[in-house]
Parts: C-alpha cells; structure tokens; sequence
C-alpha cells in the first residue's frame, strides 16, 4: 500500500516582499546584537513550517539561502528537506564543515562550534552561520560587548549546553575568524556576529 500523500506546507505568501522584510530584520538583529527582533508578519506571511523548525527559523532560511548556499541540518527529516528544495534550493551537506548556513533544532547535542567552517585568514567570509532554536531569551545572564553596543548590553538564552559560551571565548582567539550565530524563538530572532564580546554574568556558572 501507498504511504499517503501529504501536501507540500508553503513558502512564503509574497516570496519577494516577505522574503525583503525579513532580510532586513535580520541584518537589524546582526547590527544591534543582544537585541531581540520579533520578525515581521510571520503570522501571515509564514503560519507553519515543517518540524522540527520554529517558524522564524523557516523564514530565515528562506530569506538567506539559495542554490548557492550549501546547507546543514542537524534533523534532515524528509519533509523539511522536501521544503528547502522546493522553496529555496539550497543543497544539503552531510557534514557540518562543508556548509554556509546550518540549523541546529537540539542545542544539547549539537557538534562543537568549531565543527562549522570558521573561514580562511584570506576570506574570513567564508564561514558559517548558525541557526540556533533555543528555548527563549531572558533579561539576564549575559554581558554583550562590541560594534553595535552602547557600552554594554544584557540577555540571557535559554536552552543551550553547558560549555557553549567557553567553545565561543575559545574560537574569538582566532578572530577574524569565526561562526556567526542567529538565535531563534518562536518567531523572534537575536543576532550575536563573531565581533561581538559575551561574559557570563557569572562566570562559575555555564550556561
């Protein structure tokens, strides 16, 4: 007997328009780190996603990636692979290194940062940017420091591994060099560029 046929969940309504609004969105979030950016008419634009995505996770792939961007999933669930070939095209790594952009749905058991292509000293562009779906965000717990910071700024992410922000402080001797990270919730979105400086608010305790 045939599996049934499950209709294919779509992309955005206004490919361009949608796809434009979040893009700036995004490149507000990665200018004002520790900022939390609800993403802009998601309810409308992009009411589901495929599992294990949070829906501003979707968007940001389908604002970000294309034929050009090779791609990491931690979960590649044939559905939400579907989805991307359909909507954005982006090919699909089997290896964390080899991508640009790569989702993290499972923070406790994702690969270390320094898994991810950390760029070349001659093309530090060539790196990778993280999607990271995490619990929520909380007023405290963390100190920003760095471009887009007046002086000093406060938040704290819920849901992520002991030893994550020790893997970061590790991977900033090798500055330029780097991942970026995108942290999404929901349909909110905090963007943390590798020049941005993190302390824990107490530096016993990982977080």
């Amino acid at each position: 007997m045939n599996a049934p046929h499950i209709p294919m969940l779509p992309g955005f309504a206004d490919p361009v328009d949608d796809g434009q609004r979040v893009f700036r969105a995004l490149l507000d979030a990665l200018a004002r780190p520790g900022t939390v950016r609800q993403l802009p008419g998601l309810q409308v634009s992009l009411p589901r996603v495929p599992a294990p995505l949070h829906v501003a996770a979707g968007a940001v792939l389908l604002s970000l990636t294309d034929f050009e961007t090779p791609l990491w999933l931690q979960s590649p669930g044939g559905e939400l692979a579907a989805w991307l070939r359909f909507h954005c095209g982006a090919p699909l790594v089997a290896e964390p290194g080899e991508a640009r952009f790569a989702v993290i749905d499972s923070p406790a058991t994702m690969p270390p940062l320094s898994a991810f292509a950390q760029g070349e000293p001659e093309y530090p562009d060539r790196s990778a940017t993280l999607i990271v779906q995490v619990a929520g965000f909380e007023p405290s717990g963390l100190r920003l420091r760095g471009p887009g910071i007046k002086a000093e700024c406060c938040i704290g992410i819920a849901g992520l591994p002991a030893g994550f922000w020790r893997q970061r402080r590790d991977a900033q001797a090798h500055a330029p060099l780097g991942v970026d990270l995108l942290f999404v919730a929901e349909q909110a979105v905090l963007g943390l560029p590798r020049s941005t400086q993190v302390t824990q608010a107490d530096e016993d305790k990982e977080n």
